[in-house]
């Protein structure tokens, strides 16, 4: 650390917790992967003893159903710390690589070392798992963390509080809570890596506090994911499919399907079978079932909803569902909407609640030219039975993710890297990903002692010399 980095860390009110976690990660170093794996073991365990907990945690903050804490927010990270448990000490494992003929007699080799102290900024619209899950991987890395969960969720934010200090020494991993001075402060430390979720614009301001100290980043940010359903897609599956991953928790999800363009040929029959899918998944004798629906997180963010609906119909679009709203509850019932010009706010930002746009399309190539106009998407889903179409989208289409015939459920697979591409993220995680996220992939190269194959082009450099060189660097 340089004067500038001490004196900064020094007059930083969490100065005294990062250098404890930085004197701590110098020790983890030479840690054993089977400390790691106990750690993550406490993890998991926490999470199945202490499930009521976080249920009731999620339903205080903005009235998540049961069903949906356990599979989005508890089963992903309880998955997550089973699979680093079981292949930790494969992906830790040093891994030959090819040496060329021109260093032969040597020997080549990828070493994964912890990165350090690393700090996890998480969102509030999954404030669980996209906190915890990180931190398996930081942890599977041999890091130590500081968490900042988003004040906007304040039980959960709580309950990991009390989860982390239960579990861990504060020099190892530590919750700590507050608003935007509070993640400034922390932005301004010298972190060996930061990894963020939330939105592009927040990315940014991320981006550019950790530039000031080349921290490497991960940005899990979020974007305008599409959905094309074509002409041969089966449209009670697709409709199905997509209210699920449009309208849990309440649309507020990073990878929720933003907008759709249907072909004009199944239009109409989609819309009648999302309207009838709509019904039996959230409604009971024509009002929205509550206790199935999650609420906007806060009076902000259901203000912001309310006033896109808003800006559709003064622009001419149709609300053709839904469209109800409780500001009392924070409750905006499932709403689809169509006619919307492209110059309407829901065609323009990230939605991030429960509204739908429709938009009828003739042609492939329009469809591809609308998408690859915006910023590359977090995730694209595509509903089809056409092989050739589905091709020329995953070739032509530039997106973190693809689903084929489904919504959201890529991210559950920690086998898959999960993360955007420009505006929607930067660097992957999940699973061996995030492992490597958190890691320094260090080179290293062995070489003999004596004689070795580079020692015949040392100086002086004769014609000899000269002609072997010309032939090196022509064939080798």
């Amino acid at each position: 650390m340089n004067t500038a980095e001490r004196t900064q860390t020094e007059t930083n009110p969490f100065a005294d917790l990062f250098k404890s976690q930085k004197l701590k990660s110098q020790k983890l170093r030479g840690g054993s992967i089977n400390e790691r794996k106990r750690k993550l073991k406490l993890i998991k365990d926490w999470v199945a003893n202490n499930s009521n907990k976080i249920i009731k945690a999620l339903y205080d903050d903005f009235k998540k159903p049961e069903v949906e804490v356990l599979l989005s927010e508890i089963q992903p990270v309880a998955a997550a710390a089973r699979h680093a448990i079981h292949n930790l000490h494969r992906w830790a494992r040093p891994k030959s690589a090819p040496t060329p003929l021109t260093l032969f007699g040597s020997h080549s080799s990828i070493y994964v070392e912890p990165k350090g102290v690393c700090l996890i900024i998480a969102p509030w619209n999954y404030p669980f798992n996209l906190l915890i899950l990180p931190l398996i991987e930081a942890i599977a890395a041999g890091n130590t963390a500081i968490l900042k969960p988003s004040e906007m969720t304040p039980h959960t934010a709580q309950l990991m509080e009390n989860m982390m200090d239960e579990l861990f020494e504060e020099s190892e991993v530590k919750v700590v809570q507050g608003e935007i001075k509070t993640t400034q402060q922390l932005l301004a430390l010298p972190f060996d890596h930061i990894f963020f979720t939330g939105s592009p614009a927040v990315g940014k301001i991320v981006m550019e506090a950790a530039a000031k100290n080349l921290t490497s980043v991960t940005l899990e940010l979020g974007g305008k994911s599409p959905v094309i359903i074509d002409e041969t897609a089966n449209i009670k599956d697709a409709a199905e499919k997509l209210v699920w991953g449009k309208f849990m928790n309440c649309g507020q999800t990073c990878i929720a399907p933003d907008y759709m363009f249907v072909h004009t040929s199944i239009f109409d029959a989609f819309e009648a079978q999302l309207k009838k899918a709509i019904k039996k998944e959230y409604y009971n004798a024509g009002e929205v079932n509550k206790s199935d629906y999650a609420r906007i997180v806060n009076k902000h963010h259901y203000a912001r909803i309310a006033g896109l609906l808003e800006d559709v119909v003064e622009k001419g679009g149709k609300i053709s569902f839904g469209g109800t709203a409780n500001a009392e509850e924070n409750l905006i019932e499932p709403t689809i909407i169509t006619g919307m010009p492209n110059s309407s706010r829901v065609m323009q930002e990230e939605i991030f609640g429960p509204v739908l746009p429709l938009v009828k399309y003739e042609n492939m190539e329009e469809v591809i030219e609308a998408i690859t106009q915006k910023p590359k998407p977090l995730a694209l889903y595509h509903f089809t039975k056409s092989k050739k179409n589905t091709k020329r989208i995953i070739n032509e289409i530039p997106a973190g993710g693809i689903c084929v015939n489904e919504s959201v459920l890529h991210f559950t697979n920690h086998n898959l890297p999960f993360g955007g591409v420009n505006n929607s993220g930067i660097g992957k995680s999940h699973g061996y990903y995030g492992f490597i996220a958190f890691s320094n992939e260090k080179s290293v190269l062995k070489q003999r002692v004596g004689l070795t194959s580079i020692k015949f082009f040392y100086p002086p450099y004769s014609n000899l010399i000269t002609k072997l060189t010309r032939i090196v660097a022509k064939y080798l």
